[in-house]
C-alpha cells in the first residue's frame, strides 16, 4: 500500500471521529508560508522531461497563499526557445504542455500557414490568487490561475512585424490568420484540460484560456 501523507491520515481519522480535526483553509490575503512537502513522482518525472527537451527552468519552493491559493511543484521557465511574456510560477506539467503547444502546434502553423516564424509569446500572466470570471457562478469558484495551473495567451509577435492577437483577430477578415488560429486553438484542446476562447464568453475576448486540469472542456 502507498504510505499515507500525515495530512490525509488525520483528514481520515477526523473523518472516523478520532484523532484531530484538520486545520481550517487559511484566509485570503495571509502571508505566504513555505510548505515542506516531498516532491510528488509526477513531478519528479517532469522536471525530468523538462530536462531531455534542453528547457532552461528554475524549480519553484511550494508556498501557500491562503484562500486555497497554492503553488505546488511549479517551475519559472527561463528559456523555451521563444521569448514569452507574462509567466510566473507554471505547476510543471501545465508548463510542460505549454511548451509542447508552442513548439509543436504554434511555431509550425506560424510557419506553414502566416508565412513567418513566431519571436515572441504574449500572455497575461499564469499564477493570480483569484476566482474563476464571465458569470455569477463563476466567481465563487477558484480559478486555475490559483494553483499555478493556468495560462492567459493574448498574441503572438511574428519575425516580418505582424502581431497575431486574439482580441483583433479571433474574427479577422484574413482566411490564413483565421486558419493559423483556428489550428492552434484545436491543438490546445488536445493538449489541455480546459481551453476557453473567444467563443466562450466575453471575459476571454482576449485571450485563450490553458488549464491543464484532467477536464474536456474546448470552447
Amino acid at each position: 500500500m502507498k504510505r499515507i501523507a500525515p495530512v490525509l491520515l488525520g483528514m481520515l481519522l477526523s473523518s472516523c471521529g478520532g484523532g484531530d480535526k484538520p486545520p481550517p483553509p487559511r484566509p485570503p490575503g495571509s502571508r505566504p508560508v513555505t510548505l515542506n512537502l516531498p516532491t510528488t513522482s509526477d513531478t519528479r518525472k517532469c522536471f525530468k522531461a523538462l530536462a531531455r527537451e534542453e528547457i532552461r527552468y528554475s524549480p519553484l519552493p511550494d508556498r501557500d497563499f491562503g484562500g486555497g491559493c497554492q503553488v505546488i511543484g511549479a517551475v519559472q521557465l527561463v528559456d523555451i526557445g521563444v521569448p514569452v511574456t507574462g509567466i510566473k510560477a507554471m505547476r510543471c506539467g501545465l508548463a510542460e504542455a505549454f511548451i509542447g503547444w508552442t513548439r509543436n502546434a504554434v511555431y509550425p502553423a506560424a510557419h506553414q500557414i502566416l508565412g513567418s516564424d513566431v519571436v515572441r509569446v504574449e500572455t497575461m500572466g499564469t499564477y493570480a490568487c483569484r476566482n474563476t470570471v464571465g458569470t455569477a457562478a463563476a466567481y465563487t469558484r477558484l480559478s486555475g490561475h490559483g494553483l499555478a495551473n493556468a495560462v492567459d495567451v493574448s498574441g503572438f509577435l511574428l519575425a516580418d512585424g505582424r502581431r497575431i492577437s486574439i482580441l483583433n483577430d479571433w474574427r479577422s477578415s484574413d482566411p490564413r490568420i483565421l486558419a493559423f488560429l483556428r489550428i492552434i486553438h484545436a491543438s490546445a484542446c488536445k493538449r489541455f484540460g480546459t481551453v476557453l476562447s473567444p467563443n466562450y464568453n466575453a471575459a476571454h475576448a482576449n485571450h485563450f484560456h490553458l488549464e491543464d486540469d484532467g477536464k474536456r472542456v474546448c470552447r
